[in-house]
């Protein structure tokens, strides 16, 4: 049996969903089905359209997103992976909670990895790389009048993508890219508040400009900041 609101909740919010740019020019229509579906189900999760805790239903969701019962169930699994739902025994798959644990855990690995980054960026970002982050940067700061709590955090992700890229360490891209999709749900916890929209904001500048400047240690103390103050804020709100 079909729950009718959480029908509502996903054929609403799945038809604002917005493929991200990406280099290259992506096409939508031309990604696999298990990757769109991966994406859109993702993207309800991070966004907390599906909840910590709300049980997922492969037949409900297959149905509303209008894709085989096959890419939703290989979507799920990779989500599984990723710890950002899981399968309870005879009871059936739900979107995992978020705990204080894992806000501390993640952080922590994020404060080593992103540290090392933005050394990295410093040191290595080319014109190219800078434009990107600059790009960012610039969106951000006018997307902050209209208090967009979803458009705020897909730039902060968005942000720390280019800054990894910028690092031109595939390794650590990809181990950073795993860990702020795990982020996620909490940056969209602590960007809910104005006041941390423009705190997020005028970090970012000052990582930007340390990365300009080719400034290594600038750029880890901006990173450092940023982080920390990511940590205190979701802490405080959970």
């Amino acid at each position: 049996m079909q729950d009718p609101m959480l029908t509502r909740k996903i054929a609403t919010k799945s038809a604002m969903i917005r493929p991200r740019k990406r280099s290259g020019i992506e096409l939508e229509s031309a990604k696999p089905l298990h990757v769109k579906a991966y994406e859109r189900i993702k993207h309800l999760i991070i966004t907390l359209r599906l909840r910590p805790g709300e049980y997922v239903n492969e037949t409900q969701v297959s149905d509303i997103l209008g894709l085989g019962r096959t890419p939703i169930h290989q979507a799920l699994n990779r989500l599984t992976l990723e710890g950002m739902v899981e399968v309870i025994p005879r009871k059936g798959i739900i979107v995992r909670g978020i705990s204080l644990n894992d806000v501390l855990e993640i952080t922590d690995v994020r404060l080593i990895n992103e540290i090392y980054c933005a050394r990295l960026a410093a040191e290595r970002a080319n014109d190219s790389d800078i434009r990107d982050i600059r790009r960012i940067v610039d969106e951000a700061g006018k997307a902050l009048p209209l208090a967009d709590v979803e458009r705020q955090m897909m730039l902060d992700r968005d942000f720390h993508i280019a800054l990894s890229q910028a690092a031109k360490n595939r390794v650590l891209t990809n181990l950073l890219t795993n860990l702020h999709d795990q982020s996620l749900r909490f940056w969209f916890i602590s960007l809910r508040e104005r006041e941390h929209h423009l705190a997020v904001h005028k970090e970012h500048v000052a990582i930007l400009k340390a990365i300009e400047a080719h400034n290594a240690d600038a750029a880890e103390r901006a990173i450092r900041t940023h982080i920390e103050s990511f940590r205190k804020n979701v802490i405080r709100l959970l």
